[in-house]
């Protein structure tokens, strides 16, 4: 009688320069998170992982990767542009921020207020968002996802493999505490 083989999804798409990192660049350990700022398990997460940020400032980095699941959250989409346009301005964790801490106000009009609020330029990004100028790095992330075998959101790879436990303080502090970090060579 054989034990049935158990797979565990694997990070296909590597991290790289164009990704959008918090922490430091050579952490030992990294977080990519795909997500759709419109998910509500996204937003419990996000606190979360900035908690989690906070306690292990020196040992973990995240990284951001869109997954806006539009069949279900129909602003997903504008938002993960509007965070790419505040990106391409150097501000991409603060309207990161701002999307998950305001949920509920997605819609066009409120994101055109969160981006004036960061001191963005609303009628300049609102452009930029309507012609699609961020669509193919959203579809990028998406299509990452998928390789992947990203299927919802939050989806999160510790290292190279996807974690399949919680997203509450306690299971991520012990997943990465788990984590096997690269010995430096002498």
């Amino acid at each position: 009688m054989s034990t049935p083989l158990q797979v565990t999804a694997r990070l296909r798409v590597p991290v790289t320069e164009i990704d959008h990192i918090r922490g430091p660049l050579d952490a030992p350990v990294t977080i990519v998170q795909y997500g759709d700022f419109q998910c509500p398990f996204c937003g419990a997460a996000h606190p979360n992982l900035a908690e989690l940020l906070r306690q292990r400032r020196d040992t973990v980095r995240l990284v951001y990767r869109h997954f806006p699941i539009t069949n279900l959250h129909p602003y997903a989409e504008r938002a993960a542009e509007v965070a790419e346009a505040a990106g391409r301005r150097g501000r991409f964790w603060e309207m990161h921020d701002w999307l998950y801490e305001h949920q509920d106000q997605l819609d066009p009009v409120h994101l055109s207020l969160g981006v004036e609020q960061l001191g963005l330029l609303p009628d300049e990004i609102d452009a930029e968002v309507d012609r699609h100028t961020y669509g193919d790095r959203v579809r990028h992330d998406f299509t990452g996802g998928i390789r992947s075998g990203v299927n919802g959101t939050p989806t999160l790879f510790i290292g190279d493999h996807r974690h399949e436990g919680g997203v509450d303080l306690p299971d991520l502090l012990t997943a990465v505490d788990a984590t096997p970090t690269p010995t430096p060579t002498p």
